[in-house]
């Protein structure tokens, strides 16, 4: 094996903990083409950080010349036989990579692709320049779920605020990629040759590996705006770092039915809200809440022969929800406020044969999977704060289910699927299984 000479963190660290701009942009050129020439290979590097980036042994010829090293959770992002995609799945109890510089996918647990070594890469290089990432100091067991967390709430202008333009517009590209989608990585490059030197030959970095990316450049060096591609059309920017606070609500097409919908609820109305949809013979089917208003809808469809409900400071309320159990009141719906309270409606007249929950502080993907086993499915779910709620139940007329842990809500198409639950960043979806992109 050939000696190498020192990381980017150590010469970031030996040198007060700060780089210039031109080397960190000398950086961002000539990774951007060792990790294409990787990607064309079929693999992805899986743990991109500055200290995967070796320089040359120092006094040789080499001294400038970028190295990435450790290849242990490298994987194929397709099959270099047939040149397809591999299967895309998403496993929330499998992390790979280092959280610090892992991308919002790899917390999420989704397979990786091309798109997850580039948002790596941008978060290393914002290190290098800014010296700090917004996510770093959080401890303890659930550090992964407040980093990614705080990566989805962190938008491109808020991480490179104090950083040169291409280095937003190189986040923002990046972050925005899909699956299956292919980087360009010459254009890439061309956000930060406009920063670096003219001659090459006293770069701080040597930028010789991408050449061939910068000649397919060519006469566009500085002109490149991310924001709009020469051959697609304008991409709906998602990761904006604005906390989405609006009510989303679905219509489905179906035969007429009374129906009753409330929202922007205060607790002191809820009551009076509820009570006047059920004289007139409606049950509430779904509740939900924002900035700690509620929302409800009430219809007569629901094959409900009663019902009651709970507002409580509590998330959730044990006791009340166990003796409403021994009544045969089943969860029907359930919410919960940024303050820790909650709002659980519970049903007679449903299909349901048994129930249990589960409430902590991150999703409860294995005791879901233990209970996927036993017979039980997914039927209700909320978030307060920080903390989930997810009811199981028996006999809950699905066939299968999957989930899909995600950083925002967008239109996708399912083939024998449906939506069924939805709470803060997550999908549950019941049917039969697909894969999504």
């Amino acid at each position: 094996m050939d000696m190498l000479g020192p990381s980017l963190w150590d010469v970031w660290n030996n040198n007060s903990h700060s780089m210039s701009v031109e080397m960190v942009a000398c950086i961002a050129i000539e990774a951007i083409s060792i990790l294409e020439k990787m990607h064309s290979k079929g693999y992805v590097h899986g743990d991109v950080k500055p200290e995967n980036f070796l320089l040359g042994p120092p006094g040789t010829l080499q001294e400038k010349k970028l190295f990435l090293v450790d290849l242990g959770l490298a994987t194929k992002w397709k099959d270099t036989g047939t040149g397809e995609l591999v299967e895309y799945d998403q496993r929330p109890d499998v992390f790979r990579g280092t959280v610090r510089y892992a991308s919002v996918h790899a917390h999420l647990g989704r397979t990786g692709s091309r798109r997850d070594d580039l948002e790596s890469l941008a978060y290393t290089l914002v290190f290098l320049l800014r010296g700090r990432l917004p996510w770093q100091g959080y401890q303890g067991e659930n550090k992964g779920f407040l980093v990614c967390k705080k990566k989805m709430a962190t938008s491109p202008e808020s991480l490179c605020c104090f950083c040169p333009q291409p280095f937003r517009q190189f986040v923002e590209y990046v972050v925005n990629l899909k699956f299956d989608e292919e980087p360009n990585y010459a254009k890439c490059i061309s956000l930060f040759d406009g920063i670096v030197g003219p001659n090459p030959d006293i770069r701080p970095i040597n930028t010789d590996g991408a050449q061939k990316l910068i000649y397919q450049v060519g006469q566009k060096r500085g002109r490149f705006m991310m924001e709009e591609d020469d051959d697609d059309q304008p991409k709906k920017k998602i990761r904006m770092g604005m906390p989405a606070t609006q009510w989303v609500s679905v219509y489905n097409a179906r035969r007429p039915m009374k129906q009753r919908y409330h929202y922007n609820v205060a607790d002191g109305r809820l009551a009076q809200h509820i009570s006047k949809g059920n004289e007139d013979g409606l049950f509430i089917s779904s509740v939900a809440s924002c900035s700690n208003l509620w929302a409800l809808i009430m219809d007569a469809g629901t094959g409900f022969t009663s019902q009651v409900y709970e507002l409580s400071p509590y998330f959730l309320h044990k006791e009340w929800i166990m003796e409403q159990w021994e009544k045969n009141f089943y969860i029907t719906a359930l919410a919960g406020a940024n303050n820790g309270s909650s709002l659980v409606v519970m049903s007679r007249g449903t299909q349901y044969a048994q129930q249990s929950y589960k409430v902590g502080d991150s999703f409860p993907f294995k005791w879901i999977n233990k209970k996927w086993k036993e017979g039980f499915y997914v039927t209700a779910m909320a978030t307060a704060g920080s903390r989930w709620a997810v009811v199981v139940s028996r006999n809950a007329g699905f066939v299968d289910q999957l989930w899909s842990l995600t950083s925002c809500i967008q239109v996708r198409e399912f083939t024998g699927v449906g939506i069924m639950v939805i709470a803060s960043l997550l999908l549950l979806l019941h049917g039969t299984r697909q894969h999504l992109s």
